[in-house]
């Protein structure tokens, strides 16, 4: 249905009938003082019947004109079906470690090697779109956190600022408490909703001002939960000029941290060591922290003001057009 933000405005409608009785046109006598009964009398009558044909077209067309304009003025919308949005009143806060380490490629994906970061792009990206009505925020951490995204219901942002992330962008070590610290500071001042933290890191922490277990000890006192997940795989076969060795690229992995972080907060700690495993926790995921069926509605709207407007144009167009080629003034 089309619906008018401003209605009142319909009441400028008969302005040009009101300025029009209130000044009436002056008529100028031009009547010649000796009529001369030539042929060229009845051309003259002639036209003069055909110039004020046209100016009572154009009078309408001037209505029409303003009928137009008057209608733009009133910011005509068309409202579309009610459309049910389920809202759940989380507020969802993920950490993503972009140290050097995650650099290493011990995960396939598509049957393609790559490295940890680019695992953790496609898994979350998936988890992101699930993640309807929940209000959802991104931190990247390196050697310093960084808030990229605030909470917002805008998946695709978030999304594409996880997409855009890289490697080293943060710093080179990590700072896992400084993470937890900053969305302690971000989830605080958004109210009683349910406050959780997905922090994934493949290390320990290395840096920053905030020791992790001091920054979740203020998390749990705050009412942040967090769910902790540590990636890497445990084996990996690295080549060289002497030939191939196994190694374990997670040593530096600090689980005891990172279970301790869960604990306190009253979460719980993950491994990922391959991507379906991390496919597999940021499901259960979905299970631990469900959306709500909570519905709110609301109605699409479209802007439908350009229409009489554009018509209002090119009609002022054509009457002066018509008005020139008539050679009336304007």
């Amino acid at each position: 249905m089309i619906h008018f933000d401003w209605p009142w405005v319909a009441a400028l409608l008969p302005l040009p009938f009101i300025i029009r009785f209130l000044f009436r046109p002056i008529i100028v006598a031009n009547e010649a003082a000796l009529r001369v009964p030539f042929i060229s009398e009845f051309s003259s009558e002639t036209n003069s019947e055909h110039r004020i044909d046209v100016k009572h077209k154009l009078f309408i067309l001037a209505i029409v004109i303003w009928c137009c304009l008057v209608s733009a003025a009133m910011k005509p919308l068309w409202l579309g079906d009610f459309v049910e949005v389920p809202v759940s009143g989380r507020d969802l806060m993920l950490a993503v470690d972009l140290s050097q380490s995650m650099e290493a490629e011990d995960f396939i994906l598509n049957d393609k090697q790559v490295n940890r970061l680019s695992a953790t792009k496609a898994v979350a990206g998936e988890f992101i779109d699930r993640r309807i009505g929940d209000r959802l925020g991104l931190i990247l951490f390196g050697q310093q956190a960084y808030l990229q995204t605030p909470l917002t219901f805008d998946r695709v942002t978030v999304k594409t600022l996880l997409y855009e992330s890289a490697i080293g962008l943060a710093g080179q070590s990590t700072a896992i408490g400084n993470a937890i610290g900053l969305a302690v500071k971000r989830l605080r001042e958004q109210g009683e909703n349910s406050r959780i933290l997905v922090l994934l890191t493949d290390g320990a922490n290395t840096s920053g001002e905030v020791e992790p277990l001091q920054a979740a000890d203020i998390a749990a006192q705050e009412g942040l939960k967090i769910y902790t997940i540590g990636i890497g795989a445990d084996e990996m076969i690295v080549r060289s000029f002497f030939g191939s060795r196994r190694i374990n690229p997670s040593t530096d992995l600090d689980e005891k941290t990172l279970q301790a972080i869960a604990d306190k907060t009253g979460g719980r700690y993950f491994r990922a060591r391959d991507t379906k495993q991390l496919e597999e926790i940021y499901h259960l995921l979905d299970e631990l922290e469900p959306i709500e069926k909570d519905v709110e509605k609301f109605r699409p709207q479209t802007a439908l003001f350009h229409w009489p407007l554009s018509l209002g144009l090119f009609l002022i167009l054509s009457l002066l057009l018509i008005r020139t080629y008539n050679g009336l003034r304007v």
